[in-house]
């Protein structure tokens, strides 16, 4: 018997593009409400100090805040520190993830030396970085390599954890088949490893990505190492405080800046993942 034309169903692709446009209408709607939260926040912060209610040399005004920030924009020490903690993160941060990378996959690939490991890493990732300091201090006092070694130990640990889930996330009967097929070591782990890790790998970059700004800006005050951190101390013992406010300001524009570029890395990275794919469908 032929089915009736009631009976069929109609076709699924007539509700994706409401639900797209849905979706696109949230994330607009999103937007535009954290922006509104910021203005609140600056307006608020500006009533305080105008009114008296909260003391301008502790609070300046935003206003002031901003028009000290404006002023740096034209001045050629600035940009200097802005480079050097910008280059500051990025070496570090890539050398945590060359490294985290390679010592997860060769540990997580070798159960005796997953086992063998992991009393070690326990005991060695909880460490605060913070606690480095006056040993980093010995060895470089307050030169670049201060705050490259903190900002290698901080990033490393979640990149080493996540890659070492990652590795064990991978499929048996897959690193199996492969074996059998005689791959080697390098090609296991390009082809069967590496897609599984990816994600987790991707994790961690957005993790490690905002470890190591923390810390760079953390040696720049704290050591001394030149940067804007540095720049925040000398401008707070100076007692100017709409500088001090201005260049937190710039630190975290430079946060958001780094969130933004890691969540974009990991869109282009996992595009054919499917918490990736959820977003644009």
């Amino acid at each position: 018997m032929s089915s009736s034309p009631a009976t069929l169903a109609p076709p699924a692709s007539g509700g994706t593009r409401p639900r797209t446009r849905s979706r696109r209408a949230r994330r607009s709607r999103d937007v535009w409400l954290g922006i509104l939260g910021v203005l609140i926040v600056l307006v608020g912060a500006e009533i305080l100090s105008r009114t008296g209610i909260v003391n301008p040399a502790f609070l300046p005004p935003v206003t002031e805040m901003y028009a000290s920030l404006f002023q740096m924009l034209g001045e050629g020490w600035f940009w200097e520190n802005l480079w050097l903690t910008v280059r500051g993160w990025a070496i570090g941060l890539a050398a945590a993830m060359a490294l985290g990378i390679v010592v997860g996959f060769i540990i997580g690939s070798v159960p005796f030396l997953r086992a063998f490991t992991n009393s070690t890493i326990e005991f060695l990732r909880p460490i605060p970085s913070v606690a480095l300091i006056p040993l980093v201090v010995l060895l470089f006092g307050t030169k670049p390599a201060s705050a490259f070694l903190l900002v290698l130990y901080a990033a490393f640990w979640p990149v080493l954890v996540q890659v070492l889930y990652g590795v064990a996330d991978v499929d048996p009967v897959a690193r199996d088949t492969a074996r059998s097929y005689q791959f080697g070591p390098l090609r296991i782990a390009r082809s069967v490893i590496y897609p599984t890790a990816l994600p987790y790998i991707m994790t961690a970059f957005r993790l490690a990505a905002a470890v190591a700004l923390i810390l760079e800006i953390t040696a720049e005050l704290v050591i001394g190492v030149p940067g804007l951190g540095k720049q925040i101390g000398i401008a707070q013992s100076s007692a100017n405080v709409p500088e001090t406010y201005a260049l937190v300001i710039v630190v975290g524009l430079i946060g958001v800046a780094v969130n933004l570029m890691a969540r974009f890395v990991e869109r282009k990275a996992l595009w054919w993942h499917s918490s990736v794919r959820g977003e644009h469908s």
